[in-house]
C-alpha cells in the first residue's frame, strides 16, 4: 500500500481486516499456485504485467475471496470455467 507525501515514497502493509482469514487466504493462494495450473497461470499473468512474487499472490488470495463471496451469495458449488480454444469469435 502507497504512503506518499510531496516527494517522499514509500510502502506500508495494509492493517485493515481479520489478520487470521487474510493468512488463511494467503496459503490457500500460494498452495493454489503449486498445484493448480489455472492459479499459476493467474500468478504468472500478474507477473508479466510487473508485479512482484507477493503481490501476486495477494491478487490472486483476493481473486479466491471473490469467488467464495460469489458463492456464498449465489448458494452455487464451485464451477471452473471450461477452458475456450478460441477468443470469442466465430466463423459464419
Amino acid at each position: 500500500m502507497p504512503a506518499q507525501s510531496g516527494k517522499i515514497r514509500s510502502s506500508r502493509s495494509a492493517l485493515g481486516g481479520d489478520k487470521a482469514l487474510k493468512r488463511v487466504f494467503h496459503q490457500s493462494a500460494f498452495c493454489a499456485i503449486q498445484r493448480d495450473p489455472t492459479s499459476r497461470a493467474f500468478c504468472d499473468r500478474k507477473r508479466s504485467e510487473g508485479k512482484r512474487h507477493h503481490q501476486a499472490l495477494i491478487a490472486l488470495a483476493r481473486r479466491r475471496v471473490n469467488v467464495l463471496y460469489a458463492m456464498l451469495r449465489d448458494r452455487k458449488p464451485y464451477e471452473a470455467r471450461p477452458k475456450t480454444a478460441s477468443c470469442g469469435l466465430t466463423s459464419a
